[in-house]
């Protein structure tokens, strides 16, 4: 399910929920060769994991079911049927050959492709003769010739389309499926759907919904089309293209709602400046009118920076819940959860970022001794050396290990050397480490490590550094 799929869906839920009303699911699934396997569960998996919930579906029931097009396909043929008796439809027996050929001309010529009207006028007797025959055919609208046809929408207000613009479009198939553009209509109506949201790519279509509705004498919904989401300025969000999915941004260590919340707010502006909304809030707050008329860019970093925030938000026993899996595939000894949570919370963005952080939890990796230099903290390779040689013996006589004696006995020994901190916390860091980014800074690695580990690691690192100054 991609990105504006889960849009649509998120503008509809909000919508029914903020003005009481049921949000229904149905699967549209008549386009047979595009049919894909596990297309269904992913759908309610997508769905469910965005806390959508819904009033009337297939596996939830209603009273306008059945809720798969593909069940219903007695009732279409009917509707199809009616049509060409009142005129509004006819029988077409064009051949692919055929319509290829025409669709060729007009390219040629410079014309728009659109059905030329060769089965338009058919008498009743040739129709009934080549039905009789078996010639292959389908059911095309028939549009008027003349005139035009005028709708409004909520985002895009008045729209006039000329009717003699408007394809004779396909209502049935020649596999006997109705098309999509038919089989919504009847549904819509039969399942008394009051508000269509849906993607502005169907505006060109909604004057033929318009004229089915009218030439059944049905009440036309409610129209809501948001512009596309686009990955750049030329190019549209695509998953055919590669572009995330939900569930691949969750694969990725977004965090479900905070990707909601960044989806929702594709084209869409609350009224106040705030930007972080559960989903029963924006239930609350949510508006048509913020629908904006522009395509929306999907910003990576700016999703980002809202994961971020919610992850900012969570205790840390939420934290952990999270993002436990991801330490545990990179470090397998016993850690202060709580401690470790802390850490990492302020230094996450998503998920996916936590395992190159804790690598070195393990086991100290090969580092250069390069790390120990560093220009704002004023460090290199020798005064990283005397600051290990005298952090290694305050460390030694701490009894009761803990980030507090830790820091104090640290902090003891800078105040007694007059150095700033950075002079002696960076060479610990990097001790401990064997990296120049960690999830904290020495005092907490050193209370994470537990005693021995940080004892043993430090002394690793005046080994390194001595053997380079015995070199020099």
């Amino acid at each position: 399910m991609h990105v504006g799929n889960l849009r649509t869906a998120l503008y509809a839920y909000l919508l029914a929920k903020k003005n009481g009303g049921d949000f229904v699911l149905r699967i549209e699934d008549t386009d047979r060769e595009r049919m894909v396997e596990g297309a269904i569960e992913t759908i309610y998996k997508t769905l469910k994991n965005a806390g959508i919930s819904w009033d009337e579906g297939p596996d939830v029931g209603g009273n306008y079911g059945p809720y798969i097009q593909s069940e219903r396909m007695h009732i279409f043929k009917d509707y199809a049927r009616e049509l060409v008796k009142k005129g509004y439809a006819y029988y077409c027996f064009c051949d692919k050959e055929r319509l290829d050929q025409v669709k060729d001309i007009q390219k040629a010529s410079g014309i728009a492709p659109k059905y030329d009207g060769h089965c338009r006028n058919l008498s009743s007797e040739e129709v009934q003769k080549k039905l009789k025959s078996g010639v292959p055919y389908v059911i095309r609208q028939k549009m008027p010739q003349e005139g035009s046809t005028t709708f409004h929408d909520v985002v895009f207000g008045e729209i006039t389309f000329e009717n003699s613009d408007l394809d004779d479009q396909i209502l049935i198939k020649s596999d006997q499926m109705p098309t999509y553009n038919f089989a919504n209509v009847v549904d819509d109506h039969l399942m008394e759907i009051s508000h269509v949201i849906r993607g502005s790519e169907y505006l060109s279509s909604t004057p033929k919904y318009n004229l089915l509705y009218d030439a059944f004498g049905w009440s036309r919904p409610v129209y809501i089309h948001c512009p596309p989401v686009m990955k750049n300025s030329t190019e549209k969000l695509s998953k055919r293209n590669g572009d995330a999915t939900f569930e691949d941004l969750l694969n990725k260590g977004y965090l479900p709602q905070a990707v909601v919340n960044y989806i929702v707010m594709l084209g869409w502006s609350p009224k106040s400046e705030e930007e972080i909304f559960s989903l029963s809030e924006l239930v609350d707050v949510f508006d048509v009118s913020g629908i904006s008329k522009s395509p929306a860019i999907f910003d990576l970093p700016k999703l980002t920076a809202i994961n971020a925030k919610y992850i900012r938000n969570m205790s840390d026993e939420e934290f952990w819940s999270y993002a436990e899996p991801y330490v545990k595939s990179v470090c397998k000894r016993e850690l202060d959860f709580k401690l470790l949570s802390q850490m990492l919370k302020t230094r996450t963005e998503i998920f996916k970022d936590i395992p190159q952080q804790v690598d070195f939890i393990d086991s100290l990796p090969k580092y250069s001794s390069d790390l120990y230099i560093h220009k704002k903290m004023k460090t290199n390779e020798e005064n990283s050396l005397d600051a290990l040689r005298k952090i290694l013996p305050i460390l030694e006589n701490v009894d009761t290990w803990s980030k507090e004696s830790v820091h104090d006995a640290l902090f003891d020994l800078i105040k007694s050397l007059n150095l700033k901190n950075g002079r002696v916390l960076w060479p610990l860091r990097v001790a401990l480490s064997g990296k120049s980014f960690t999830p904290g800074g020495g005092i907490e690695l050193a209370a994470l490590l537990g005693k021995d580990e940080s004892i043993s690691r430090i002394k690793k690192g005046i080994e390194k550094l001595e053997s380079i100054s015995n070199q020099n």
